[in-house]
């Protein structure tokens, strides 16, 4: 059994969106597991963490989503385990989600130092599994050297358990290749794959929104899968915003307080993607009524406007369950730049 533990250097660096589609192209018996889990969702009184949600709902593994998860809170680990009890809980269940399978993914938290405090950290997971790490590498091109040079030489990893590195979210492949692929060859870092950066992933659905920010749906689920590109915080006048166009784009989503009628009339007008409402003030019910026969989204959140457009910024945009379009084009391209059999020896021809 292959096991393969997933990092990165930095945040949202696409390390769950490699997972789909490695599992995807290779197609063979998986199993996953989340040691620290980061991105909480809550819900009916159980906790997990989404990325274990999202993955055992599209391989449809036997393993719920809160078990496979050792914990997601440091005081609550720094306290409640040691390193050996850690260990030992990591162990039995990367052995319960790794029986009876030819690979197992392991993701580790949100950076390659998360969870050190609490021996859950990416390094830690490998050596303690006896895994191979691999990292995914992404941000601008000169972000993308200095972390492969952190790689080649400050790294605190045996080459033996060390897989190499994906780059993903390139922005120009052309340039990349001939100016900086030469100097991380030097380098001695192997490179797995290079993906380009594709606008279609970087967008995400009302669905998935409502998911991150712990929202409550007011009204508008027939419009729960349109597409968000782009957000708008309803901080200026009606008037103002109906000049500058801004709610043109049916593809915005806008973040306002639910006191702003003025704002929000116009924006349920224009048939916006959706409309986030903040310090949880609940609208008209005349208003809510416009929204529903628009099928524009109204979502209620009890943060401030700032902190749920601060909240909505750092969302890394992954796919649901549902998002085929979106999970389909994962897939072709880890098959087109990734080298799948230098990722994983079970790869077939």
């Amino acid at each position: 059994m292959e096991r393969l533990i997933i990092s990165s250097l930095r945040q949202s660096a696409g390390k769950t969106s490699l997972v789909i589609g490695l599992a995807k192209v290779l197609n063979i018996k998986m199993g996953y597991m989340k040691p620290f889990g980061e991105r909480f969702l809550y819900k009916k009184k159980r906790l997990w963490d989404y990325d274990a949600a999202l993955i055992t709902q599209i391989f449809n593994l036997e393993d719920a989503a809160e078990d496979i998860s050792i914990g997601f809170h440091h005081l609550q680990l720094f306290y409640s385990l040691d390193e050996s009890s850690t260990n030992t809980k990591l162990l039995e269940t990367f052995n319960h989600v790794g029986n009876n399978k030819d690979i197992v993914f392991v993701e580790a938290g949100k950076d390659i130092s998360y969870g050190t405090s609490v021996h859950l950290d990416a390094i830690t997971i490998t050596k303690v599994l006896d895994g191979q790490l691999l990292l995914v590498i992404s941000g601008d091109e000169n972000t993308i050297i200095d972390d492969i040079g952190f790689i080649a030489s400050g790294m605190s990893i045996d080459r033996t358990h060390f897989k190499g590195v994906v780059i993903n979210k390139v922005a120009n492949m052309n340039d990349f290749t001939e100016s900086y692929l030469p100097i991380i060859k030097k380098m001695e870092v192997p490179v797995l794959g290079m993906i380009p950066y594709c606008p279609e992933l970087a967008y995400f659905s009302v669905e998935y929104l409502a998911d991150r920010i712990f929202a409550k749906v007011l009204t508008g689920e027939s419009g729960m899968k349109h597409q968000i590109r782009d957000i708008l915080v309803g901080s200026i006048g009606a008037e103002m915003a109906i000049k500058s166009s801004l709610f043109e784009d049916r593809h915005k989503a806008l973040v306002v307080s639910g006191d702003r009628s003025d704002i929000i009339l116009n924006a349920i007008e224009y048939g916006n993607a959706a409309i986030i409402l903040t310090n949880n003030i609940v609208p008209s019910s005349a208003m809510i009524s416009k929204a529903e026969n628009k099928g524009v989204p109204l979502l209620l959140v009890s943060s401030d406007t700032h902190e749920t457009a601060r909240q909505i910024d750092n969302i890394e945009p992954l796919p649901t369950r549902n998002d085929t379009e979106k999970i389909t084009i994962i897939e072709r391209m880890v098959q087109k730049y990734v080298d799948i059999h230098l990722v994983a020896k079970t790869a077939v021809s």
